[in-house]
């Protein structure tokens, strides 16, 4: 049975995106952190990777420092002899080492033409996996377990839940952004000519970084240097930006933004919740943003994100999604 077409949900007209596209990378520009929503929460396709898929081989880039953080770079083949652009893959909470991620990045290098730059957000601690793996045969088999393992498998959730949050507040805003304006500042040096040829630096993310290319897509004000200065506008520091199933965005992410933005969205995704969704697409709307929202039904949270699945339909919309991100970030 075939996938039922992802619905989209709105697409406004273009707005002036492309005239507020120079950007100040200065960590000086990083204005107060907008704050995230009250209870953010990580399921297990934040933390946790899928089996990669067969054939796949090995990532096709390498893991080196840029500004001083851990990065994985790769790029087009015949780079630098073609031209390229540059793009900067924020990922969810596997990290720079997940090979599904590093494979990812591959993708859009190699079918998109962009030098692709990664940077460790979480400084060599990614997130703690939530898959149950314990051997105890109690856990494994849940309610087959009687009380006891209905009691075992309770207390490992509730450790794993606790390690998520603790992982979650030595990882915040004002941690990772600044990281990430390190990694632009340096990239932009190292990758002048992509950054020319693209117009500027585009950006895609998942999960946990699908919340910073928002961040990156808005236009912000910090205050000047002096009074007679004034309040000084900074941003967007990017040209266009792709976001697949979001996590811990909140509508403020949404006040500011200017750059074109394509968002892939999960059906009754209890990690972006409708509300926040469609709160979203009426600041993007009143915004006069250029933007593109899909919903895809049946899917789990996560989805997006290169990794193996059985089920054809979830396959088909993985696939859709990334032709969906790709083709956003090639038409602008």
């Amino acid at each position: 049975m075939p996938i039922p077409e992802p619905d989209l949900a709105t697409r406004a007209p273009e707005s002036d995106a492309a005239e507020d596209q120079q950007d100040s990378p200065a960590l000086s520009a990083i204005a107060a952190p907008t704050p995230p929503p009250e209870q953010p929460q990580l399921c297990d396709n934040c933390v946790s990777d899928r089996p990669t898929p067969a054939g796949s081989g090995a990532p096709q880039g390498e893991l080196t420092t840029l500004g001083g953080i851990d990065v994985y770079i790769t790029k087009p083949p015949s780079y630098p002899s073609t031209p390229a652009r540059l793009l900067l893959l924020l990922t969810g909470g596997t990290g720079l080492k997940s090979t599904n991620n590093q494979l990812q990045a591959d993708l859009f290098s190699i079918e998109g033409n962009y030098v692709v730059v990664m940077p460790d957000l979480f400084s060599g601690d990614p997130a703690p996996n939530s898959q149950v793996k314990e051997d105890d045969p109690d856990i494994q088999a849940g309610d087959g377990g009687g009380f006891l393992g209905m009691f075992k498998l309770k207390a490992v959730e509730t450790a794993k839940s606790f390690m998520i949050d603790m992982w979650l507040a030595r990882h915040t805003e004002d941690k990772i952004l600044p990281i990430i304006h390190k990694v632009l500042d340096a990239a932009k040096e190292e990758f002048a000519d992509a950054v020319g040829n693209g117009g500027g630096v585009y950006a895609v993310g998942y999960c946990i970084g699908g919340r910073y290319v928002l961040l990156l897509g808005q236009q912000r004000e910090k205050r000047g240097e002096d009074v007679e200065q004034g309040d000084v506008k900074e941003g967007p520091w990017i040209k266009a930006g792709a976001v697949a199933h979001a996590t811990m965005v909140s509508r403020q992410d949404f006040v500011g933004l200017k750059a074109p933005v394509s968002l892939v969205n999960v059906e009754s995704d209890p990690m972006f919740p409708d509300e926040v969704r469609v709160a979203g697409e009426d600041e993007m709307r009143k915004g006069g943003v250029e933007h593109e929202v899909k919903v895809y039904p049946g899917v789990p949270h996560g989805f997006a994100v290169v990794g193996e699945y059985e089920d054809g339909n979830i396959k088909e919309a993985q696939k859709t999604a990334y032709g969906q991100m790709l083709k956003w970030l090639q038409d602008h």
